[in-house]
């Protein structure tokens, strides 16, 4: 399922425009994303949480020529499925 895909089917879940489903959706996105740039973490109870994690500069190798490079430290966005999402997809 992609975005279009989505955005069509919570419209017709919600008996909404795919206007409003669109609107919906980019506000949660955009919301998620601005938490997580200030370092916040985003918990839906029974869905799942996603947070920020800083992940360590470390040394890597290039696979075609095998030469070390350095990889620099970044942060990364996690999910961690909550225990209603865990169950439905079992």
């Amino acid at each position: 399922m992609n975005k279009s895909d989505l955005i069509d089917a919570m419209a017709a879940d919600a008996g909404i425009s795919k206007a409003s489903a669109k609107a919906a959706l980019d506000s949660l996105t955009d919301n998620v994303t601005s938490t997580l740039k200030k370092g916040g973490k985003v918990s839906l109870v029974g869905w799942g949480t996603w947070s920020v994690s800083k992940r360590a500069a470390r040394t890597g190798r290039n696979p075609q020529t095998g030469k070390a490079i350095e990889i620099a430290a970044k942060n990364v966005a996690k999910f961690k499925a909550g225990a209603g999402l865990s169950k439905a997809v079992n």
